[in-house]
């Protein structure tokens, strides 16, 4: 007599080591080298997203929160067409980005290969979120922290599949062991990869993979027509922009001091208060980007491998220094041993300019990691250089010109890094599909401010400081000191706006996302 569905359904779960009921699972000991992997059957998935589901409520998150998600990819010709699901949570991957960038070190690697997030320990900067190029660790916007899957390691301790596992009709999720050398020598390149998800070498993917043998040249997202923006991240963008407005200006006045060895006239304090303004207004800013920003401090946590750690020590102290350097000046101190102290807050603030833009360079943001992100932060610092250059015109010392030159001649190449980054942006490599979307969206959903970028920069970077030293050098004091605050305003503006942009078009590596949910995350 034939069996029944749901009698179909008890047998597989029974031959895949499952027991209906309390769904136990008979996985082997761990050996020496072995953790606990998921392997996925996308011959098996129907698409009907129980795996969601069922994570969501073993996990109590809310419906916009998915530790598991499902995708999809369609191709073929009619009447040979295919419609190929892919369920993914964390990979828990022996090379996990998110473990290494954490600047807090929320997250463990348990022995068992499980990359558990440590929920208390998070002060919700998300820039896991932004390292992961599957996209799998989540904001929890009530919780104000990151969250993601842990592959119910509270039921495996008791021999209870995980909820995913558990709920899928089809089996097309199980848990399995693996050895990781072995996995990483001979099976990842064949049985780690799927169609449109990032290569799983990046960051040693242990999940297995089973595809149908053929899958058709012309296999597509079915989120593809999907284009979102990405967050805006405003405080980061006044941080980043404003903490490098003050190193231009701090190098400007280095210079100065530098100059005034050799009988020139020097910097006083109300320049070195200028020019530690904008990094001291800036850098409370980073703050607000937190989930816990009470928190803030315990970013510092792990300054050996997270370049966000080393940004916020670096950048704490450069502001700090500028701070006392402006304490030096009032107090009269030889300019000898000010001049000293300053190549060392120089250094300092260089090295956390240098740790802000190498945040940005990773694999899983293809359109931020490349060489013009770095090129560009360091662009902004001709914006300080003019600030420094008002200042001498109020002051009516002799040093004005000198820094509008200097401001220019950065200018201009802060203009050569602009055009440089959106030529970058036509180059062909893996993360092509990306950048496209990137060229999309400047293109479709910024036209405006794009151009007004160009249009601000071309004013307040170029023409009016080039205004600004002729009616100086011409003896009119009033309209110059006007026409370069004119100029900083709107160079201000544009560096904003170009900041603005660079979060906004940001198209992240991730999974298939499914035909009416993007996979791009809010």
């Amino acid at each position: 007599m034939q069996a029944t569905p749901l009698e179909s359904f008890i047998n597989h779960k029974a031959d895949t080591g499952m027991q209906c009921g309390n769904y136990s699972i008979d996985l082997p000991e761990l050996g020496q080298g072995e953790q606990y992997r998921f392997h996925f059957d996308a011959t098996k998935c129907v698409g009907c997203r129980c795996c969601e589901v069922a994570c969501n409520e073993q996990n109590n998150n809310p419906a916009d929160i998915k530790w598991r998600r499902v995708g999809g990819m369609e191709g073929g010709s009619f009447p040979d067409v295919l419609q190929l699901f892919q369920s993914m949570s964390c990979n828990h991957c022996a090379d996990p980005a998110c473990l290494n960038g954490c600047p807090t070190e929320s997250y463990i690697k348990f022995d068992n290969g499980i990359v558990f997030h440590d929920d208390d320990a998070c002060i919700g900067c998300q820039y896991c979120t932004w390292n992961c190029p599957y996209g799998v660790p989540t904001y929890h916007e009530e919780r104000k922290i990151v969250t993601k899957c842990h592959m119910c390691h509270e039921r495996l301790a008791v021999g209870q599949s995980p909820a995913c596992v558990q709920a899928c009709p089809a089996g097309a999720i199980e848990i399995e062991t693996v050895n990781v050398n072995a996995w990483l020598e001979h099976d990842i390149d064949t049985q780690g990869n799927i169609p449109f998800s990032v290569d799983a070498r990046v960051t040693q993917s242990t999940t297995r993979y089973t595809l149908p043998e053929q899958l058709p040249e012309n296999l597509k997202e079915a989120d593809e027509h999907h284009l979102k923006r990405s967050h805006a991240e405003l405080p980061l963008v006044f941080m980043t922009v404003l903490t490098q407005i003050s190193l231009g200006g701090f190098c400007a006045l280095f210079l100065g001091q530098l100059l005034s060895l050799f009988g020139l006239q020097g910097p006083n304090w109300v320049m070195a208060l200028i020019v530690m303004l904008p990094a001291a207004l800036g850098l409370p800013l980073s703050a607000l980007h937190l989930g816990r920003p009470f928190k803030a401090m315990s970013a510092m946590k792990n300054i050996r491998n997270s370049w966000l750690s080393r940004e916020a020590l670096a950048l704490g102290l450069f502001t700090l220094l500028m701070t006392v350097n402006v304490g030096l000046y009032l107090a009269h101190v030889p300019p000898v041993l000010i001049m000293v102290i300053e190549a060392v807050t120089l250094l300092i603030g260089i090295a956390g300019i240098h740790s802000q833009a190498m945040i940005y360079r990773i694999k899983a943001r293809p359109s931020w990691d490349r060489i013009a992100t770095n090129l560009k932060f360091f662009g902004t610092a001709y914006i300080g250089v003019f600030t420094l250059a008002m200042a001498a015109m109020v002051m009516e010392t002799g040093s004005a010109l000198s820094l509008i030159s200097l401001g220019l001649v950065i200018a201009v190449a802060q203009a050569f890094f602009t055009y440089e980054d959106h030529r970058s942006l036509q180059d062909s490599s893996e993360s092509a599909y990306q950048l496209e979307r990137t060229r999309r969206l400047y293109r479709e959903q910024f036209p405006v401010h794009t151009k007004m970028r160009y249009w601000l920069f071309a004013a307040g970077a170029l023409l009016l400081p080039m205004v600004a030293s002729v009616m100086w050098s011409a003896g009119y004091t009033g309209g110059a000191i006007a026409a370069l605050a004119i100029a900083l305003l709107l160079a201000t503006a544009s560096e904003l706006t170009d900041r603005f942009l660079f979060y906004v078009t940001a198209v992240p590596l991730q999974m298939a996302g499914a035909f009416f949910a993007g996979k791009q995350r809010h």
